[in-house]
Order: C-alpha cells, then structure tokens, then sequence
C-alpha cells in the first residue's frame, strides 16, 4: 500500500495521472461514459448533454475566478456571444458546425477581451459592477438587434452533419458533448500547470507582488478573459445547438448566477470542482422537478411550493458553502481520498 508520496521534480508534482490506481480509475470512467449513451433513456441523456455544456461553461469561469481571482458576473453574456455567433455563421454564410464552434469561441474571446480591459485597473466589488454591466449590454442587443438576432423570435439552428448523417437525437449529440468536454478538462488540466497557469494563480494570490517578480498583469488579466470567454462561447454554441433555436430568453442574469453557483459549490481553483459543481447544479432542478412530481402524487395542489424553489436553493448552497466547506466539493473528495490513501492507520 502507498504510504508515502515523494516526488523529486516539479514535472513529477504536478503530473495529471499520479499512479496506476488513478489511470485505472479514469479508464473504468472513460469506459462507462462511452457505454452510458447504450444504457439510458432519452431524459438521461439529456441531462447528460446538459451537464456537459455546464462543464465546459464552468471551466471558463473558474479559469477566471477561481485561478486568476477577476470576479465575472457576465458569463452568461459570453455563452450568448457564442450561441449567437454559431447560429448566424450556420444560418447565414453557411459555415459548418464543425467551423462554427470554434468561431463563437473566439468572438465570445474577442467580447471578453473588450470587458476585461477594466480588470486593470479595478478589482473586486468594483470589477464585479463591470461584468454586471456587461451582461446587461449584451442581453440589450440580443433583444433589441433584431436584423442579426431576429429578437425574441429567435434563430433556428440546424442539427449538425458529418458525412451526410445528422446528429438529431440526444443520445447522437451526446458524442459531439463528451468530445468537447473531454478537450475542454484536458486544456484546462494542462494550462494550470504551465507558466501561464502559474502565473494566473500568483495574480490571484496577490497582483502587486506577480508584478514585481516580473509577471505582466495586462497580458495575463487579458489572457484569462479571453480563454475564459471562448470556453462560454463554445458551451454557448453547443447548447443552442442541442436545443435547435437561440433566443435571448435562454442567457438571463440568474444563469450568471448559476455558473457562479456552480464555482463556488464544487471548489475555487480546481478543475474537478468545476465538475463536481456543474453535476450538482445541473441536478438539482431535475431533484425539485422529481420532488414535485412525488408531491403532486401524495398531495395534489401542493406542488406549486417546488417551483419558486430553484433561486432559493442556489442561493442558500452558495451560503452553507462558503461558511462550512469554502473550498467545495473538490476538498471533500480530497479528504476522502487522503482517509482512504491511509487507511485503517490515518492518524
């Protein structure tokens, strides 16, 4: 049994697959998430899609907020960016899906550079003002820009193709989901422990010290919106995609507020708490919806009490979480892992 773990290298330290007992694990995931679409009806595969978008979305974010410290309460307008961008390039000038993903992302990138150039120069509550003010500009022409966006009417977007066949049902679009989350944790994983991931996280620990020891705020602070921005502008696009019709009705504050939700819940700075916390947020809904249906099944009338409670519940997790457990799901598993690692002579 592994009792000790002594590494010698920085490469070693920050290694993704730390032993076999993890590859073996990852590769017994991988598998049941290649078997998983066989396996489930039409609803689970749904939400698998789902929470696949929330992951790529909240990745993006916690690049940003949980590893470079620049609070955003404007993710959503990025995903909406991106949506936007996929559905006019598809719709429109007849680019393929395939072309059109990596379009949104980097106009959303583009978007994101625009409103992170306030990041230099203010901070905390007063940056938080700033994306806020971001996120209503841009639901204001989504709404308002009507020759583009066609309004609260919406675009029609056309289920993906490749080689004549289309991607249609949930359980075909569930691969092009697991494909892109696969490479959004794998470049997320891998950026964190490069220079520039480094030195993200010196920003975020103290700003005016990275600047001292020579890391330069306005390259990385810019850099951390943009690459934060494509992953809302990537999720964006795919999930309008999935549901086959954009409108400004899907990118509202509370889905901000939902992504910051899921951050905060699954653990700042980490990669597998952006996980941890999409699954848990994007569960929870279908728990009430679930919830619901059982209420209405014993006590008929009394169903209604479920509906307003999705704000509440979002609201009262981020508070039990950052005053019981600040760091998230993540640390729990941490612990969880390190009782196990010693087990039965854990201290």
């Amino acid at each position: 049994m592994r009792c000790g773990d002594f590494k010698e290298t920085y490469i070693q330290d920050e290694a993704i697959f730390q032993s076999l007992f993890v590859k073996f694990w990852l590769c017994i995931l991988f598998l049941f998430l290649l078997a998983f679409p066989f396996m489930a009806n039409a609803y689970l595969l749904y939400v698998a899609n789902m929470i696949g978008f929330a992951i790529i979305g909240a990745i993006g974010l916690n690049l940003l907020t949980g590893f470079t410290g620049q609070i955003s309460l404007g993710h959503a307008a990025f995903l909406g960016v991106g949506a936007y961008t996929s559905a006019i390039l598809v719709t429109r000038l007849g680019f393929s899906f395939w072309l059109s993903i990596p379009c949104a992302g980097l106009v959303a990138a583009m978007a994101g550079l625009i409103i992170g150039i306030p990041s230099l120069r203010v901070k905390g509550l007063y940056l938080c003002i700033a994306t806020l003010a971001a996120q209503f500009i841009f639901e204001f022409i989504f709404t308002r820009w009507e020759s583009m966006t066609k309004g609260i009417t919406g675009i029609h977007i056309p289920p993906p193709t490749i080689a004549g066949f289309e991607f249609k049902t949930e359980r075909d679009f569930y691969w092009i989901t697991l494909l892109f989350v696969v490479l959004a944790v794998g470049y997320a994983r891998n950026l964190i422990r490069t220079r520039t991931g480094r030195a993200f996280i010196a920003i975020r620990d103290r700003d005016l010290s990275a600047e001292i020891i020579g890391i330069n705020l306005f390259r990385y602070k810019l850099s951390s919106f943009a690459i934060s921005s494509f992953y809302a502008g990537v999720a964006g696009a795919l999930w309008m995609t999935f549901l086959k019709v954009v409108t400004p009705d899907h990118f509202p504050f509370i889905l901000s507020i939902q992504f910051l939700a899921m951050i905060i819940v699954g653990g700042l700075g980490s990669v597998l708490g952006s996980i941890f916390g999409a699954v848990f947020i994007t569960l929870t809904p279908e728990l009430l919806n679930y919830l619901s249906e059982v209420v209405k099944a014993f006590a008929p009338g009394h169903e209604a009490i479920f509906v307003p409670m999705k704000e509440v519940v979002f609201g009262l997790l981020i508070v039990l979480f950052l005053i019981f457990e600040p760091r998230g799901l993540a640390e729990i598993w941490n612990r969880i892992k390190v009782f196990f690692r010693l087990w039965p002579f854990s201290y």
